[in-house]
């Protein structure tokens, strides 16, 4: 019995044996001969073209290509221990397979029928690349077993310095360079041989994933893999501590060396792309590619002229006289309707090296400034967004010194541009002048989350934490991109629907098959087509911008076009935004190093340059007004409070509001009341008419009392009081409050513990006061014998009264005139 078993449990395993033979006989039948490696070197053509056939880059040129070959001994040692370190710790010491990583891949993935994990070696990698590149997209055990099986031949016939020497000299490093001598030239201008430890760890850890890895399109994340190959040169003990941490810390700078190429930052972008989609092995098995972009070549060829006009007259300005230190601007061009870029100029000029051409400035994060604004109110506008009734276009907003209370208690309070307050402001008037202190309070009214969330949802991608943030970021105090704004400006024009940038129409092969074709537009509605139509409304609106900009300023061109400015703090950054329901236009200036511009801002650094552009784009067509949707309507407001017209109200405007926002209260800033000519007073009962003339005054909330007096308009709430002074009073007035300013509001924020939230109560006086107390609300709050006169107060709801009293030199009492400020959570106007 046991021999009969024996027996047959032996015809079995011959049986099995002589199946996996023949298995195996079969995967390795056609495998190319390991002598060929030198031939599958060869890189087809990659064609990067504009939409109308022009060429704008050939990846591997016709007569040289974008490949030097080196031998090893011409490639730095660190470079070679880089690759090793990251690619293959084990390579001089195995046989070109790694038996133990292929069989933990093998574990991990042959549940699934495909292999999903690494395992290769840099022999195996030389083995995909040079001899299996047709199947180098098939992730099955068979192809593992093939290229291991090959790997382990060539390690048989060639030596290891063949080996690595092949690896370097003919792997994809991105941004069209084959080998370590192109890597090298593209990304750093200089040869292979001079290049650093830190600049060799770079360029070493790019094979892995050479798109997200490109420094010109994100240092960031090369740099973040630059640290993990130190950190593995470290652990294999190709470098000591000392090395890796200066290695670490050394500043790489980036350079281009020049090839023949349009639009290059573009075309960066469109390779990062194509390497996304197709490895370089799958791009010498389809015999090369000819990728037809988005691009209006004409269109480009215009915005790189009025780009490179416009920095030579900021630097060389025709009236004479200093330059404005202006180095480099970016330009982005999308159709609102497809999101398809039409034009894209990332930097003036790309092989300046000197001022970072090579870095594309359109996608480099910067901050905003007041083009940032258009979000916020378009949020604010929106139904339902942040809970309670949306604002208007003729919701009031306070445009006086505001205070706002942050969690380390040092108060943010935002003032204009121009260091001016304009009063009582509408919606229109707050974002065509780009009004600052408005901005804020409608950030602080929806809530920063939701301000930041509803950015997101327009396309303003990584803005990051929103703990990183505060309420300045309504003024543009966070960090995004211009292809991004730009992005985002096109769902205005596109009726609040959002689209995704698309640089590419259609990839074929070299024998014509379509591999890849951009899918039809997927447009997400992220807001109300009303509220867009509305911010096109106002943003195109020259007369609500002509009190900051003028009405002839360069933001008006020869049609309909909606549009917005931003300048940083200390003219970092300048932008100018705008678009027409067919385009959308979009115009970055500064210093890539962050220098301070000099005395350049939002319309007349970046203006120009969209206004020109703008022109040229569109010259021939006709003027298309932006469609208005149903659900509006169009109702007559007093402009200074944005509710019904009295027959008080001597200044009107026609407004148009979301179907059921519209005001249904009457305006009461405007009061017609009786003055007695003889006194200037109210005319007290029983005056004769004779003596009594009708005049308009204005009854206004008490945070604009002061504003208005400094603008010299009449107050009821003076001509009410003028009969009250009193000799104390003139005494009381050496003795004054000057913190809190006279009708402040205060902001409580519920993201904030209320403990958090304090301001301080100071007063002055111009002699000795003894036993000098603080009233707050009537009550006394705190006593001082000697200064300094302040105290800590914890912010409450409501409106507070605050004076203080004192003992003068000459026993008489003094008390300053009483303060009001209210303190709010939320800042809500009924406008109806």
């Amino acid at each position: 019995m046991a021999r009969r078993f024996i027996h047959s449990l032996g015809i079995l395993l011959l049986i099995c044996a002589g199946a996996l033979a023949l298995y195996m006989r079969a995967i390795l039948a056609d495998l190319p001969d390991p002598a060929d490696l030198a031939a599958g070197g060869q890189m087809p053509s990659v064609r990067i073209e504009s939409r109308d056939g022009q060429l704008l880059y050939e990846a591997i040129d016709a007569e040289s290509g974008r490949q030097a070959i080196l031998p090893l001994e011409r490639i730095p040692l660190a470079l070679q221990q880089a690759t090793i370190a990251t690619e293959d710790r084990h390579f001089y010491e195995n046989e070109g397979v790694d038996a133990p990583g292929i069989l933990r891949a093998l574990w991990i993935n042959v549940r699934g029928g495909e292999v999903l994990a690494g395992g290769s070696t840099i022999t195996q990698q030389v083995t995909r690349n040079l001899l299996l590149a047709e199947e180098s997209d098939q992730r099955t055990i068979r192809r593992k077993l093939r290229e291991s099986w090959l790997a382990w031949q060539i390690s048989r016939r060639y030596g290891k310095e063949e080996i690595l020497a092949l690896y370097l000299n003919h792997s994809y490093y991105g941004a069209m360079a084959y080998g370590v001598e192109a890597a090298a030239q593209t990304y750093f201008g200089k040869a292979a041989r001079e290049l650093t430890l830190a600049e060799s760890a770079l360029i070493a850890g790019l094979p892995q994933a050479p798109g997200a890895y490109n420094p010109f399109l994100d240092a960031e994340a090369a740099e973040a893999r630059q640290a993990v190959v130190l950190g593995l040169m470290l652990k294999a003990g190709f470098i000591s501590q000392e090395d890796h941490d200066l290695a670490l810390h050394e500043p790489l700078f980036y350079a281009a060396t020049p090839y023949p190429v349009h639009a290059p930052h573009f075309v960066m972008m469109v390779q990062q792309q194509v390497d996304t989609l197709f490895t370089p092995a799958e791009i010498k098995a389809y015999g090369g590619l000819t990728v037809r972009t988005t691009l209006d070549f004409n269109w480009q060829q215009q915005a790189e002229a009025i780009v490179t006009r416009q920095l030579e007259r900021l630097n060389r300005p025709p009236e004479g006289g200093a330059g404005h230190n202006v180095h480099n601007s970016a330009l982005v061009a999308i159709d609102p309707h497809n999101g398809a870029i039409r034009a894209l100029v990332g930097n003036h000029d790309y092989f300046d090296a000197a001022n970072a051409g090579a870095v594309n400035m359109a996608l480099a994060p910067r901050q905003p400034g007041s083009a940032i604004k258009p979000l916020i109110y378009a949020a604010a506008l929106s139904p339902g967004l942040a809970g309670g009734a949306p604002w208007t276009a003729a919701t009031m907003i306070p445009d006086v010194r505001t205070v706002f209370p942050t969690a380390e208690e040092h108060p943010y309070v935002p003032v204009n541009f121009t260091r001016d307050e304009n009063g009582p402001v509408l919606v229109r008037e707050a974002l065509g002048s780009s009004l600052n202190i408005p901005a804020v309070v409608a950030l602080h009214t929806i809530g920063l989350k939701t301000g930041l969330d509803f950015a997101a949802q327009m396309g303003i991608h990584d803005l990051g934490d929103p703990q990183n943030y505060g309420l300045s970021f309504a003024l543009g105090g966070g960090s995004l991109s211009l292809l991004d704004l730009t992005s985002a400006f096109g769902v205005f024009a596109n009726g609040g629907l959002r689209l995704e940038p698309v640089f590419i129409e259609e990839i074929v092969a070299a024998d014509g098959r379509q591999l890849y074709v951009a899918g039809p537009p997927s447009p997400v509605r992220v807001l109300d087509e009303r509220v867009a139509w509305l911010i096109s409304d106002i943003l195109s609106d020259n007369q609500a911008r002509t009190p900051a900009f003028g009405t002839n300023s360069v933001l008006r061109i020869d049609r309909t076009a909606a549009v917005k400015t931003g300048t940083t703090n200390n003219f970092h950054d300048i932008w100018t935004v705008g678009y027409t329901p067919d385009l959308v236009v979009g115009v970055w200036v500064g210093n890539a190093n962050n220098e301070a511009m000099v005395a350049v801002t939002g319309v007349s650094g970046a203006g120009p340059i969209w206004h020109q552009t703008m022109r040229a784009f569109l010259a021939g067509e006709p003027d298309k007004p932006f469609v208005q949707p149903p659900g509006l309507v169009r109702v007559e407001v007093c402009r200074l409070s944005g509710l019904l017209p009295t027959a008080a109200c001597p200044y009107r405007h026609w407004e148009w509001f979301l179907a059921g926002t519209q005001p249904v209260k009457s305006d009461t800033f405007f009061r017609q009341v009786e003055i007695d000519r003889r006194t200037g007073m109210l005319a007290a009962a029983g005056t004769s008419p004779a003596y009594i003339e009708t005049q308009v005054v204005l009854d206004l909330p008490p945070e604009f009392h002061v504003w208005a007096r400094e603008q010299g308009l009449p107050l009821l709430v003076d001509l009410e009081r003028a009969s009250q002074a009193s000799p104390t009073e003139e005494l009381g007035s050496r003795l004054r409050l000057v913190y809190p300013d006279p009708n402040a509001v205060f902001y409580l924020s519920t993201s904030l513990p209320p403990e958090a939230q304090r301001i301080l109560l100071q007063v002055v006086s111009g002699e000795h006061y003894q036993d000098v107390t603080v009233w707050l609300d009537g009550r006394p709050l705190a006593g001082f014998s000697q200064p300094p006169y302040e105290v800590w107060w914890q912010l409450e709801l409501g409106e507070h009264q605050l004076y203080v009293t004192g003992l003068a030199a000459n026993g008489e009492m003094a008390a300053s005139p009483i303060t009001v400020f209210t303190v709010q959570v939320t800042v809500t106007f009924d406008q109806r």
